[in-house]
């Protein structure tokens, strides 16, 4: 059974202008990568744009918030808006803001319906700080913590797992999922750092699991959280779907993070959390793009990404 690969043209019509690290170059990058060979198993699907797709963003954020966001939206030939020095829109980006929720509702249909045992969705803008209702971060919406809450009523999946390996915590999912029991986040991140959340005493209501790693903290350490805290909460909690939120700024050579992560311990969390999903959930996993900004680090360490939620689909 293959991997499913969702993306779409459009994601780089999200103009983050000059200089910014989330540019559309990241999707340039990562597509000449997957366009290897070894890659030829892939099924690759483009994302939707869904006619239920505001009703499934509301299902994490407020209508009030949705509808903020609509009203910013430069239409064509206008500048850019910005909602906060970070976080930036221009006319391309609300097409691939409702995409990037497109490619969670896709992947979630792919993996929940059996058609597919695991999915990565290759998108733009990131998600992972957006909170219930605020954009910060270069992100709009939480795309991976929709698509979680999608696959719980779309399919009745009753427990759902977000895994987070981003640089940067991941407040805006941390936010969303704090106080249901039956919605698990565990996070590793270099603090302090930006958003300045992601403490070990943060911990929601016993679902939440940080493991927060210092400046300079490479490969060892990165395993080591992960063995002692995220994995062992992970399988406690015993998850209907496992979501990662993959960036991949922990890398030694990104220059919004100080972790010295190698393309190797990118591979080797997939892994664990693809045993994990196949003990667990049949398999199930969905993983989203989130950061990552030296594109040769990046490129490389989705393509090691990908090519292990391959062999855990063979």
């Amino acid at each position: 059974m293959s991997s499913l690969l969702v993306t779409h043209p459009n994601f780089v019509k999200h103009d983050t202008g000059e200089g910014h690290p989330e540019r559309p170059d990241r999707m340039r990058a990562i597509d000449r990568a997957l366009s290897h060979p070894v890659f030829g198993g892939l099924t690759r699907a483009e994302a939707p744009l869904r006619d239920d797709v505001e009703d499934v963003i509301l299902l994490a954020h407020t209508r009030g918030y949705l509808d903020e966001l609509k009203q910013a939206r430069p239409g064509p030939g206008d500048d850019l808006v910005r909602l906060d020095p970070d976080t930036v829109m221009s006319p391309g980006t609300w097409d691939a803001a409702l995409r990037a929720v497109g490619a969670g509702m896709m992947s979630v249909d792919a993996v929940m319906s059996g058609q597919h045992v695991n999915a990565f969705a290759q998108v733009r803008p990131c998600g992972h700080h957006a909170e219930t209702s605020r954009a910060m971060g270069f992100c709009l919406f939480d795309n991976v913590a929709i698509a979680g809450l999608y696959a719980r009523k779309a399919y009745g999946a009753e427990r759902i797992a977000v895994v987070d390996f981003d640089v940067h915590h991941g407040n805006g999912t941390q936010d969303i999922f704090w106080s249901d029991k039956d919605l698990y986040f565990g996070s590793t991140h270099q603090m302090p750092l930006f958003p300045g959340t992601g403490a070990l005493s943060e911990a929601g209501v016993g679902n939440i699991c940080n493991a927060p790693l210092r400046a300079g903290d490479g490969g060892a350490a990165f395993r080591e959280a992960f063995q002692s805290r995220i994995l062992p909460s992970l399988k406690n909690f015993s998850p209907d779907l496992i979501l990662i939120s993959a960036g991949f700024d922990a890398h030694e050579s990104d220059p919004l993070g100080s972790l010295r992560l190698k393309e190797e311990d990118f591979g080797w969390v997939t892994m664990q959390l693809a045993e994990v999903a196949h003990k667990h959930c049949h398999g199930r996993l969905v993983s989203m793009l989130e950061g990552g900004y030296d594109l040769t680090a990046l490129s490389r360490s989705v393509a090691l990404h990908v090519k292990c939620l391959m062999d855990a689909a063979a």
